[in-house]
């Protein structure tokens, strides 16, 4: 597919504490609907700070940011809310899940926060998505009974549930042993084969990166490979 998902214009971030320090030098790249690219460096480099950028979470930023053709910068924290419910999914290193909540009630939260569908269908729909992750018999089971693997695919499941266009992770398998990486990265080259959904992933797992369709590699706050 050649529709575009998201594009940067230049980018430039700056920390001023306690001096001012330049940390993203001319962010510029373009992501396609269905792609999976992965964004690999040092640590320091920029690639969280970039991350939380692109998912709209920071803006204090110069430069532009257009999601699914859309200009993000200069939108209000209530319209930038609303593009992260519809249009964004996250998977973190650390899963963020509700413990005292059971698997599917933290699969249907993003569902019943942007109230598109009725709560019975947006219940079907996270049970759909626990069955296709392979954990759908852990639908009753509270988040902290079950494994780290687990979790993470939980997190993935609640990351998908209201279809977003493109799904962003920091360090999704930081972690996790290989056998679970791997597991992993199977679902989310899947989710882009099947379901045209675009992945945006921030790792230091190189075996994982290698996989993807694209790498952008950082250095001191700069794309310096596979920024096209």
């Amino acid at each position: 597919m050649d529709k575009l998902i998201l594009e940067t214009k230049k980018i430039n971030k700056y920390f001023h504490d306690p001096v001012t320090n330049q940390v993203l030098k001319e962010i510029s790249f373009k992501m396609k609907v269905g792609e999976f690219v992965s964004v690999v460096g040092k640590s320091g480099c920029g690639k969280s700070t970039l991350l939380y950028i692109l998912s709209t979470m920071d803006t204090d930023y110069q430069g532009q940011l257009v999601l699914d053709g859309t200009l993000m910068t200069g939108k209000s924290d209530r319209e930038l809310s609303q593009v992260r419910n519809e249009k964004i999914g996250f998977v973190f290193q650390f899963h963020y899940l509700l413990p005292e909540f059971s698997v599917l009630q933290n699969v249907m939260l993003p569902g019943l926060k942007l109230a598109r569908l009725e709560s019975d269908e947006v219940e079907q729909n996270a049970i759909e998505h626990l069955k296709s992750l392979g954990i759908g018999h852990l639908a009753g089971k509270k988040a902290s009974q079950i494994s780290g693997g687990e979790k993470q695919r939980v997190a993935i499941a609640r990351a998908l549930i209201n279809q977003p266009l493109i799904v962003m992770g920091d360090e999704p398998t930081g972690n996790l042993d290989r056998k679970n990486s791997d597991i992993v990265f199977d679902i989310f080259h899947q989710l882009a084969a099947d379901t045209g959904q675009a992945l945006l992933i921030v790792t230091h797992d190189h075996e994982f990166a290698e996989r993807t369709d694209r790498i952008i590699e950082m250095d001191d706050g700069r794309i310096v490979n596979g920024g096209t």
